[in-house]
């Protein structure tokens, strides 16, 4: 800023504002690098000299690369960018000549700029901080580099018979305990592997010398001989097991109890169970609960005092019992009668620190059926969900039989609820089920009040083939497999209206078919396709009406489903094309000559017509042949998201259409607006739309209803589905024949030869019954014979 000296000579204006000098008395101008809105020279007082913005545009003052331009009070001067510097290590230029920025270096001006664990990489005009191998970037600082935890969960780079620890920027595997690497094993500590140590063998145990050692997977046991029991203090299969060794009598059951006797016993009693029979059915399975459960715990406390080995008792009333007692081992275990098998593993029913010997029994009792056959059935929530999706409808009834003899499984475990591992049970039946009738794998559950019910809840079906059914449950009880026969309870007025409407639609899509093949006065392209539409439609209804319940044969149900999913595949693949020759005609709205139209919808619509669904068919069929048809109805089965084979190509369709259907309206639009006085080309356009719209109506909005059917909505939108959907066959008579004129032109001119032909008839009728009262007339008056009048 330039002061105004305090001594102004006599020549020279007082006023001059400041950042101005004095011209004479009048004038004032000023200095270099402000201006006045008046301009260089001003006389006017109340004007003022303002800093002139170098660096604004357009007046921009160019600085040259990698610099910016910084405006001062009074003039301007250049600055390198941040990240960059002048050679000269000044901190400003004037001018882009001046310019001599060049890339800072700042790793090397800022030792430290980059935290522990990363080195400092110089990029142009800026730097990154990279982090050392085994660390990471923290998200919060962009220069911290933290620890890599390579062990975390899911990234475990060690092999599975290693464990894995972390350390600052690296990570170790290291054998588990009980484990030693593999000899041969690689040496980093990255790679190495490991396998079990035998400590038993190589004499790194701490057994007591009246213990065996047995090797275990990463570790060892040691437990006492056989006759010989752990000290006082001690438990048996632990590493500090000490044992003593005492005189084991060979045991004698009690008077009166054997396990033949009590087989016999039980066998007995169910096979000839007169008392039984007079009690009430709640009061027999009562009876028949506390049997199974007495039986469950008196064999198990018997088996132990039985050999080492398998036995098997049986009854002469087909009750049989299978034991197999271990006291060690490693292998599965097997029990087999003549319609069921048993499997499990050791370590499923033996569990560590257990003393003396394991049992395992199995028993089959025939005779307990009659008294529980008739038991309820309580599902889990899974099955109930199941079964409800697989049968749409209400269950209007499930009842039940028994397949199979009901068994009981018990083991020596202290919780035999809660195993460790599923038992398998395979059951043998003679009865394989139908269409209509689930198999379950269920188990007797004890009530409260001592009675009990047939349950699914932690057994499940792993698969059942002709005769046989796989089971497997996480806890033991007794058991059995039931067959439950169902019944789907259907919509009465659902089911009338779907016939009724199907049966209209059959007689309005024959009609239509008939109308489209003999009216020449509106053979077309539009009609060909309509044609086509209404016989893929007439077939689909009438095998829908007379076929869609026909499950009895298997085979025959899944070739009505493939039948029923290529007719309407089709008809939605027609629907396709009429939208597509609709589009095109509305194009061409204006051009009297269609040819081209038509040679392309010829060529085009057979193939694609009749040939997209074959595809969609054949690759459906191809892949999953098993899922045409349900228990319920010859269609398509909805596991596993198939129904999209269907649903699939239909919602594209419809979407396909909707975009033709709006361009077609915005063509149309655009025809109506040019139009002036041609009346018929009016009437022709406003009857495309019409058409054009009703044919969005026909072609997919009632099967979006289908989709719809879901939540609190379902019910109302299965009757809009079942309406409309039927009437499609009544909407296409309606709007492509009825509403046509020159099918009623048609129409007449088929009336009125049938008028024409009947009043000939008539009249040579009356022309024959006048000749002929005259011929008698005159036979009468000459006596001339009938037969010689004729």
């Amino acid at each position: 800023m330039v002061s105004v000296p305090t001594s102004v000579p006599t020549a020279c204006a007082r006023w001059c504002p400041p950042n101005s000098s004095c011209v004479n008395s009048t004038a004032c101008r000023c200095l270099p690098g402000f201006s006045a809105s008046s301009g260089e020279v001003f006389t006017s007082p109340s004007d003022s000299c303002d800093d002139i913005n170098e660096c604004r545009p357009p007046v921009a003052v160019s600085c040259g690369k990698s610099a910016d331009c910084q405006n001062t009070e009074g003039g301007y001067h250049c600055t390198c960018i941040p990240g960059y510097e002048l050679a000269s290590g000044a901190p400003t230029f004037r001018k882009e000549s001046e310019n001599t920025c060049q890339d800072m270096d700042e790793c090397q001006q800022k030792l430290r700029i980059c935290k522990s664990h990363s080195i400092c990489i110089n990029t142009q005009g800026s730097y990154t901080c990279q982090c050392l191998p085994g660390f990471k970037l923290n998200p919060r600082d962009p220069k911290l580099c933290t620890d890599v935890n390579e062990c975390t969960a899911g990234s475990n780079p060690c092999h599975n018979s290693t464990h894995c620890f972390n350390l600052v920027g690296r990570y170790e595997c290291r054998c588990r305990p009980g484990w030693k690497p593999i000899p041969g094993s690689p040496s980093s500590p990255k790679d190495i592997v490991c396998e079990d140590k035998d400590e038993c063998s190589s004499g790194e145990h701490h057994c007591h010398n009246s213990t065996i050692c047995t090797n275990t997977v990463g570790s060892y046991v040691c437990h006492c001989r056989r006759g010989w029991v752990p000290k006082l203090g001690f438990q048996n299969k632990q590493n500090t097991t000490v044992c003593e060794e005492v005189s084991f009598p060979t045991w004698m059951p009690p008077p009166g109890i054997k396990s033949q006797d009590l087989v016999q016993e039980v066998g007995d009693l169910l096979e000839g169970p007169q008392d039984l029979e007079n009690l009430s059915q709640s009061e027999q399975q009562f009876v028949a609960t506390n049997l199974l459960l007495g039986l469950e715990n008196t064999l198990g406390w018997l088996g132990k005092a039985l050999p080492i080995g398998a036995v098997t008792f049986s009854s002469s009333a087909g009750t049989v019992l299978s034991l197999e007692v271990q006291e060690q081992g490693y292998e599965n275990i097997t029990l087999i009668q003549n319609q069921t098998k048993m499997l499990l593993t050791w370590d499923t029913v033996h569990e560590s620190g257990d003393s003396g010997p394991t049992v395992v029994g199995l028993l089959s009792t025939p005779g307990m059926g009659r008294f529980l056959a008739k038991a309820p059935l309580v599902l889990d929530t899974v099955e109930q969900a199941a079964l409800h999706e697989t049968h749409k409808g209400v269950l209007q009834e499930l009842y039940h039989d028994l397949l199979s003899d009901v068994i009981s499984a018990f083991i020596s475990n202290k919780d035999p609820q809660n195993l460790r591992h599923p038992v398998t049970f395979i059951f043998q039946h003679s009865v394989i089920p139908g269409p209509r009738e689930k198999v379950f794998c269920v188990f007797w559950e004890h009530g409260q009040n001592g009675s009990g019910h047939w349950a699914t809840s932690g057994c499940r079906m792993v698969g059942t083939k002709d005769n046989s059914t796989i089971c497997q449950c996480t806890h033991l009880s007794s058991f059995a497999i039931l067959m439950a026969h169902y019944e789907v309870q259907k919509d009465s007025a659902l089911t009338v209206i779907s016939y009724v409407g199907l049966s209209l639609s059959l007689l309005c899509l024959l009609l239509a078919a008939l109308t489209f093949l003999f009216c020449k006065a509106i053979h077309n392209t539009s009609t060909s396709l309509h044609l086509q539409l209404s016989i893929c439609l007439f077939l689909a209804h009438l095998l829908f009406l007379t076929a869609i319940d026909r499950t009895e044969i298997k085979v025959l149900c899944s070739i009505i489903a493939g039948a029923l999913h290529y007719l309407y595949l089709a008809s939605f693949t027609w629907m396709l094309l009429e939208g597509l020759h609709l589009f095109l005609t509305a194009r061409n709205l204006m051009v009297v000559n269609y040819s081209s139209v038509n040679k392309f919808m010829k060529k085009l619509m057979f193939p694609v017509g009749y040939g997209v669904p074959a595809v969609i068919v054949t690759i459906s069929a191809a892949s999953r042949p098993h899922l045409y048809g349900t228990p319920t109805s010859c269609w398509l089965n909805s596991e596993k998201g198939f129904k999209w084979s269907f649903l699939g190509p239909v919602c594209s369709i419809f979407l396909v259409n909707l975009a033709f259907f709006l361009m077609t309206l915005w063509i149309l639009k655009s025809k109506l607006s040019s139009l002036n006085s041609d009346v018929s080309t009016l009437q022709n356009t406003r009857m495309l739309t019409f058409k054009a719209t009703a044919q969005l109506f026909i072609l997919g909005c009632t099967w979006c209803l289908g989709i719809l059917q879901v939540g609190p909505a379902a019910h109302v939108m299965a009757y809009l589905f079942t309406i409309i959907n039927s009437l499609q066959g009544i909407f296409i008579f309606l709007v492509y024949c009825l509403l046509s004129r020159q099918v009623w032109e048609q129409y007449g001119k088929w009336f009125k030869g049938i008028d024409i032909t009947k009043s000939k008839s008539e009249k040579y009728t009356l022309s024959s019954k006048t000749t002929s009262d005259a011929c008698k007339y005159s036979a009468v008056r000459s006596h001339i014979t009938d037969t010689a009048c004729h």
